[in-house]
């Protein structure tokens, strides 16, 4: 497995090198003189044959005056990603859960160089359910209405929500679904916060 990473990133950088060199309307042989190798090495390096050294990739980083983080743009690092069958997100308590409240995680990604954390929830919502608390976390939430009606406090505000409806605010606002009006009720919620 080390040896494909390798040769990916061998791949990835041949190539940006080709791109930048392209995109500057750069010849093989005028990017071989600037940073000091043969056209023979060039093409062996933009074709990911070898893997160039650190000094190389500094004298193509001079050579194409970009920094030499931007010889590494093209290498694929693996990206995390979640599929869940309808019907199989994870049903969770979440703080202040009450009686007839089903929260379904419908994903989840640890760490990621976002710096940003997603949960997507589906709630279903029932006429048995409780009265509800109202919330307040940091981020941001999104509520997508997908069945039922609701009218979903935001602060000193309240939206009447329908199929169809969205709802977009900064999550450290009080905010909780107020009244329950058709049922059963099921909407998206997406919360956002930092890492």
């Amino acid at each position: 497995m080390n040896d494909t990473r390798e040769k990916s990133l061998e791949l990835a950088i041949g190539r940006q090198i080709r791109e930048l060199r392209k995109r500057q309307r750069m010849t093989g042989s005028e990017l071989a003189a600037k940073a000091g190798l043969s056209v023979g090495a060039l093409s062996k390096i933009e074709n990911g044959l070898v893997s160039p050294s650190l000094s190389t990739l500094s004298a193509f980083s001079n050579a194409l005056s970009v920094p030499i983080v931007h010889l590494f743009a093209g290498f694929d690092q693996p990206r995390g990603a979640m599929h869940v069958k309808a019907g199989e997100g994870v049903e969770i308590e979440r703080q202040g859960t009450r009686a007839g409240q089903q929260y379904n995680l419908l994903g989840h990604i640890g760490a990621t160089d976002s710096g940003v954390v997603v949960e997507p929830y589906l709630l279903t919502l029932t006429s048995e359910s409780d009265t509800f608390p109202v919330f307040q976390h940091e981020g941001i939430e999104f509520i997508y209405m997908l069945e039922g009606t609701v009218e979903y406090r935001h602060g000193d505000s309240c939206y009447r929500l329908e199929p169809g409806d969205s709802l977009l605010f900064d999550a450290d606002a009080p905010h909780g679904p107020e009244t329950l009006l058709a049922f059963p009720i099921r909407y998206l919620s997406v919360i956002c916060y930092p890492q």
